[in-house]
């Protein structure tokens, strides 16, 4: 298969995980501010709406254009990051969320992947960002939609994470 011809297609599978996970999470969302969730990092929750929606139609422009087959190694790999996808989502249960919302009462999550990593749900999507668009030879998408990821994650979204996990804890001991 070309990878012209499979890039639409990984598009729109991307397309409509996202908006099924957008409509659990909003739902996840009403749920833990009914039990008196407190939001963090809210003034950078916006860069992660550019962010994935970008890389979605760069993944696609970048991949209609690309000359060649499909690659099958790193769709191979995103594939398999979708169980692990749901593995993480499963484990966090009512907690799964794209907002960092903390619970008064909840206890960090520590089952399922949880147990070796502390943040596997971004292991999972830095693997899905840098696969799915070098399965279609879009190179320059997964390069720089990697980058500007690990930046996002590393410098804003895990250490506000953390902070928010600290705050609670330090709250809690009170």
């Amino acid at each position: 298969m070309k990878a012209r011809t499979l890039a639409p297609w990984l598009f729109a599978g991307i397309t409509v995980q996202r908006l099924l996970e957008l409509r659990v999470a909003r739902s996840n969302e009403r749920w833990a501010r009914e039990h008196g969730a407190q939001e963090y990092g809210a003034e950078h929750y916006p860069l992660f709406f550019v962010l994935h929606p970008a890389w979605m139609l760069a993944l696609l422009l970048e991949g209609r254009a690309a000359r060649g087959r499909l690659n099958p190694l790193p769709l191979t790999l995103f594939l398999l990051a979708q169980p692990l996808r749901l593995w993480v989502i499963r484990s966090l249960g009512r907690y799964w969320n794209t907002r960092i919302l903390i619970v008064p009462g909840g206890e960090r999550v520590r089952r399922g992947p949880f147990r070796v990593l502390n943040h596997p749900n971004y292991a999972v999507v830095a693997l899905e960002l840098a696969t799915a668009p070098l399965a279609v030879g879009a190179w320059r998408t997964s390069l720089a939609f990697s980058v500007l990821n690990a930046a996002l994650l590393l410098l804003i979204r895990i250490p506000a994470e953390e902070r928010a996990l600290a705050e609670y804890r330090a709250q809690a001991a009170r």
